[in-house]
């Protein structure tokens, strides 16, 4: 049997551009967190939902995000934002403040918090000087895994 290795990606800040919104609002990030609405109205960051796709045809691919327990409407929000962004992902959705329980091959995410600094797998922290953006995660991975950068 050909198990396909596991990638788990966060959302804000790796699938969906939460400062972008943070700033357009003129709000803090904690503030962001608080507003109705909010997760629900976020744009995907550059080249993330054409890097989803093409993931999810040789990994399996599960959405791997925390939610703040003081907006119940975040949990919600966060699948409608998918249902719309990336259908049919809506069922590989884990929430989450404990990362590092998951088992997989890979962790995109942003940050080290909420357990992702201790997975086991590989942390590819996007937005760091080594991953700074979707391109740079893609070509690695697919480098990593002896795959062809040339895929469609």
């Amino acid at each position: 049997m050909n198990m396909k290795k596991i990638i788990y990606i966060d959302m804000d800040n790796t699938l969906a551009d939460y400062l972008r919104e943070v700033k357009a609002r003129n709000v803090s990030p904690e503030d962001g967190k608080r507003i109705k609405g909010f997760f629900r109205s976020l744009k995907p960051m550059p080249k993330a939902i054409e890097s989803y796709n093409l993931l999810s045809k040789y990994f399996d691919v599960y959405i791997l995000s925390t939610a703040p327990w003081s907006t119940p409407t975040s949990l919600v929000e966060k699948i409608e934002w998918i249902k719309e962004y990336l259908p049919g992902a809506y069922k590989n959705v884990i929430f989450s403040h404990h990362k590092e329980l998951n088992i997989g091959d890979y962790l995109i995410d942003d940050s080290t918090k909420n357990g992702a600094g201790e997975f086991k797998g590989m942390h590819i922290q996007i937005g760091s000087p080594d991953f700074p953006d979707w391109p740079s995660v893609i070509e690695f991975i697919l480098n990593r895994e002896n795959m062809s950068t040339n895929l469609p």
